[in-house]
């Protein structure tokens, strides 16, 4: 027996769920299948907050994005199947799933392959020793199965997946010993890499590992400098006491089901993909693909692309008229463009990037060492001194992203209609209330207090680690390059609902050293 759908999609991720709400929205009968337990894909592994603006679910974290589309789908009616396979997909839009023992047919009058990726793996002696994981497994264990993946773990490619899993080992209690990659500058997000600098983890950039060491589990690495050919480097080996490698080398659309039903594909930098128009239509007639399996992206991606197919496919179906779907998918394509802009966007990938759109030249230490130098950050306009509290905004690279403009209730902070601007610092009069510093995705806001007329000033850092320090605990700063830069003690702890575990951590220290102080370290004796 055939059972039959207007739509089926296979994946219950962001792309997948997406798609299926925005066809239910528009009357159609859609079904989802997922071989996992769970639905929602990646999103329930994505701890930290969301890049972009408003409608691309910025300042929102991942599980609470994926809670929020598994209600949306719930209310809808939409069938989500899981702990099922699908392992065929033929002639006709006949889908073949592995449900338990037994395979079922079922038929679409459309069908959205939303796969998603998996990880890359690189090898290298000793790669299949206990221990090796890929950064994706890592946070599962963390985030889904509050497991610790190691104690003392490297991380392999400073991309934004190695740089977000690196922050949330260490949000996990792991110690992070350093984050290596071959390539010669950081790959993600210069906001990730300042983060996980400032709390004191190397980068070794044109450097990889050798060899894992340990007998019948990972006891050690050894790292070694390559040339600009990847070989390595003499003389150059350095070994480390680690008990897990964290590898993060990028991922590979899961493409194959499309292949297999006779659609074109394309072999690209980014892996082997569906040929498909702007709307996700292969060239299957009635076979769309949407998120990652149609190219490597962001899950604010993924999500868009998603809504963009379900509403073409919901058009094509007679379930909306073609001006209804228009004025959507353009209302779609217009976020989804902005998502695309920027030093990041696709076009330039594998550039250098040496000025922002503004003109300052890119802190070249950052790029290659995870942190802007002290002599670099004042060029940049988040960055200003005025008496009394104020924001310090050390964003520095044009990333998609404006929440700490609609954060500030007094228009302290102005990014403009350009999603992609540096942001700037207004003369409207700041009041501590510190909601850019919680609303920042990259945490790289901070409210100053150069002179508090002692002889020392304050800092507040967003805070997410545990356990939270109190009011008088003293310890040290940290410069933006993880050095101990001053003593400091801290003077307020705030929290609060609307800072979503983002703690405000206050900070007293000389105030010489308030442009400086990024982190604070509690000495326990």
């Amino acid at each position: 027996m055939i059972e039959r759908y207007d739509l089926i999609v296979i994946g219950a991720g962001p792309a997948g769920l997406s798609a299926a709400i925005e066809a239910a929205k528009n009357g159609m009968k859609p079904i989802v299948f997922d071989e996992n337990a769970k639905p929602g894909g990646q999103l329930f592994k994505q701890i930290h907050k969301f890049f972009g603006s408003k409608e691309h679910k910025a300042k929102i974290r991942g599980f609470n994005i994926g809670y929020e589309l598994l209600e949306e789908a719930n209310k809808l009616g939409v069938d989500v199947r899981l702990n099922a396979t699908v392992v065929g997909l033929y002639d006709e839009k006949e889908v073949t799933v592995r449900i338990g023992d037994e395979i079922k047919h079922f038929k679409g009058d459309s069908v959205l392959v939303a796969t998603g990726a998996s990880e890359n793996m690189v090898t290298f002696k000793g790669w299949t020793l206990p221990g090796v994981i890929g950064a994706g497994a890592a946070q599962t264990m963390m985030n889904l199965h509050h497991i610790k993946p190691g104690n003392r773990i490297l991380m392999l490619g400073s991309g934004n997946v190695g740089l977000v899993v690196s922050y949330q080992l260490m949000q996990a209690g792991c110690e992070v010993v350093a984050l290596v990659d071959a390539a010669p500058r950081i790959g993600g997000y210069g906001v990730h890499a300042a983060k996980i600098s400032r709390c004191g983890v190397p980068f070794y950039l044109s450097h990889t590992i050798v060899e894992a060491s340990g007998a019948d589990r990972v006891t050690g690495v050894k790292i070694a400098q390559v040339d600009s050919h990847f070989n390595f480097i003499e003389g150059t080996e350095k070994t480390f006491d680690v008990d897990t490698i964290c590898v993060a080398v990028g991922l590979s659309p899961m493409s194959q089901l499309l292949k297999q039903a006779g659609v074109k594909m394309k072999d690209t930098p980014g892996g082997y993909v569906p040929e498909c128009d702007e709307w996700g239509r292969t060239s299957v007639p009635g076979i769309f693909a949407a998120g990652d399996v149609s190219g490597i992206e962001e899950a604010s991606s993924a999500m868009i692309e998603g809504r963009i197919a379900g509403s073409v496919i919901s058009q094509d179906l007679g379930f909306i008229d073609k001006s209804e779907m228009e004025a959507r998918a353009s209302e779609l394509e217009d976020a989804l463009g902005s998502l695309r802009e920027g030093m990041f966007a696709p076009k330039n990938r594998g550039k250098l990037i040496e000025k922002t759109e503004e003109g300052i030249d890119v802190s070249m230490n950052l790029l290659e060492h995870g942190f802007v130098a002290d002599d670099e950050i004042e060029r940049y306009p988040g960055v200003t001194h005025r008496k009394g509290i104020h924001p310090v905004i050390e964003c520095t690279q044009n990333i998609p992203c404006n929440p700490c403009q609609d954060a500030c209730p007094k228009g302290c902070i102005s990014i403009g209609a350009n999603i992609t601007s540096l942001p700037t610092v207004t003369e409207n009069p700041c009041i501590g209330c510190g909601m850019c510093v919680a609303s920042c995705s990259g945490q790289a806001i901070f409210l100053v207090d150069e002179d508090t007329g002692d002889g020392y000033g304050t800092v507040t850092l967003p805070y997410e680690f545990l356990p939270i320090p109190e009011k008088g605990t003293k310890g040290v700063a940290l410069g933006r390059d993880g050095h101990e830069v001053c003593e400091a003690e801290v003077v307020s702890v705030r929290s609060a609902k609307a800072f979503d575990h983002t703690n405000l951590l206050t900070m007293k220290v000389p105030k010489d050293m308030v442009m400086k102080a990024r982190f604070f370290k509690e000495v326990r004796l």
